[in-house]
């Protein structure tokens, strides 16, 4: 009886800890107008943690280019572009890294937390003081 407790009591801690993860495809949504916008792949590299445009929703825009990026990534496509870079976990979040908008062609400190829905992904970008808020949701396939 005891050992069975034990059991599920280490499935259950295993099942919380991986649906907190932010590994995996995220919708992105847009915080001013709510409208999908493309699915970003959050992958782990070297330890860290980065993700890429792998679609985009509406099929219009599919083939835009990053016309306000600078350097290497000017003009290439945002179809594929890694837009989150060099995320660590630290406790509930992961931080330390970059998100970068291909819309303005600026790059925003970043943190991601999961929320209290394994399925919403808080996206945090930041400049000094300001921020601004999105909540991503997690595509399931």
């Amino acid at each position: 009886m005891k050992h069975n407790l034990i059991i599920c009591l280490v499935l259950l801690v295993t099942l919380t800890t991986s649906a907190q993860d932010v590994l995996g495809k995220w919708k992105t949504i847009d915080d001013q107008t709510g409208e999908a916008k493309s699915i970003v792949e959050i992958y782990k590299r070297d330890g860290q943690i980065f993700g890429k445009i792998v679609h985009i929703i509406d099929a219009t825009k599919r083939d835009r280019l990053c016309t306000e990026c600078k350097g290497d990534a000017k003009n290439k496509p945002v179809l594929g572009f890694e837009l989150l870079k060099n995320m660590e976990k630290s406790g509930k979040y992961y931080k330390n890294g970059t998100i970068f908008n291909p819309e303005n062609g600026k790059e925003y400190k970043c943190r991601l937390l999961v929320t209290e829905d394994p399925n919403v992904l808080q996206v945090r970008g930041y400049i000094a003081f300001l921020y601004a808020t999105q909540y991503w949701e997690r595509v399931v396939d």
